[in-house]
């Protein structure tokens, strides 16, 4: 796989190709059989596919209540994957390249004309779009399925529609797995995702309090401006070149008890004393345990914890 950071990274060796456009986030089924439309297609044509990204995504670049291309923007959704994490996940399901698009004052700026001039015509000739039929996109807002296919007739590419994709009977979104997590609904979440949710990251030295309580924690930084996740979790970590993972408890969330103001995970890894400053992991989130809370100290603290290590165990017995 190859990855093209920004449209200014572009080489005539890219153009010519088979392209989808979204954010991704999750790379839930729904997204996986965009994909696998992708490159069914770029098969047929002997082309290379190509996902096109916009980092950061775009209702993150705007703060709640603005306005962009007409429509009046909410609260910034929680991201359920970081640009690195899509990518491990794309590359799995066998992508060619991924152009990540830097989502500023200048992208925003664009009208549907321009941007697909500059990215799709200019920039990678592509062949053929892969794209669903309420995708929206330029600062005009006239940018959707019928003006693709319009640009198409004019540009030398054909343009195809999504399937809709159910679980259950409704459509599998981020929007619904961002709820499913917030509810604590695990199963629910691996059968929209097609896996466990986790959260990658490398391992930093955090406060060290975990330790002189006698609970050391592996901290892990969110790279999110907004978690989908709140609470203690009973999890599985994967550590980069382990063999196997190595169950825990998580928490996910400020730590009020000992004054915290930033989201942060930190993992308890049961029964293992390495030191994995420094290495990757891959946190996989299994069963909700609890809401986090303030405690009146140290000592409450401690003993909670011991009693949701406790539910972490009694859980992965089961």
């Amino acid at each position: 796989m190859e990855f093209i950071r920004g449209a200014y990274n572009l080489q005539s060796h890219h153009q010519g190709c088979v392209a989808t456009i979204g954010n991704f986030d999750g790379v839930h089924l729904g997204h996986q059989a965009i994909i696998q439309q992708l490159l069914t297609k770029a098969s047929d044509l002997s082309l290379p596919s190509v996902v096109i990204l916009f980092e950061p995504q775009p209702r993150e670049y705007f703060t709640e209540g603005e306005m962009f291309a007409g429509v009046t923007l909410g609260a910034t959704p929680a991201r359920l994957t970081t640009v690195r994490e899509k990518v491990e996940v794309l590359t799995m399901l066998g992508v060619d390249r991924i152009l990540c698009l830097k989502f500023n004052k200048a992208m925003c700026s664009l009208t549907a004309t321009q941007f697909c001039q500059k990215v799709l015509v200019d920039g990678l000739a592509i062949k053929h779009l892969v794209v669903g039929d309420d995708f929206h996109f330029g600062n005009d807002r006239c940018g959707d399925f019928a003006f693709l296919q319009k640009t198409g007739v004019v540009n030398g590419f054909s343009v195809e529609n999504t399937c809709t994709y159910e679980v259950n009977g409704e459509r599998v979104s981020s929007t619904r797995i961002r709820a499913a997590l917030k509810s604590g609904k695990f199963e629910l979440v691996e059968s929209l995702l097609g896996r466990h949710y986790s959260i990658s990251g490398r391992v930093v030295h955090g406060d060290q309090i975990g330790r002189t309580i006698g609970v050391p924690t592996a901290n892990v930084l969110l790279q999110r401006t907004v978690s989908p996740l709140n609470g203690v979790f009973a999890v599985r970590v994967v550590i980069a070149g382990a063999a196997e993972a190595v169950p825990g408890v998580a928490n996910v969330g400020i730590r009020p008890t000992v004054g915290g103001r930033q989201m942060r995970l930190e993992a308890h890894l049961l029964d293992f004393n390495d030191t994995i400053y420094g290495d990757r992991v891959i946190v996989s989130f299994r069963e909700k345990i609890r809401s986090e809370e303030k405690f009146e100290g140290l000592d409450a603290l401690k003993a909670q914890i011991a009693n949701d290590i406790d539910a972490a165990k009694m859980f992965f017995m089961q």
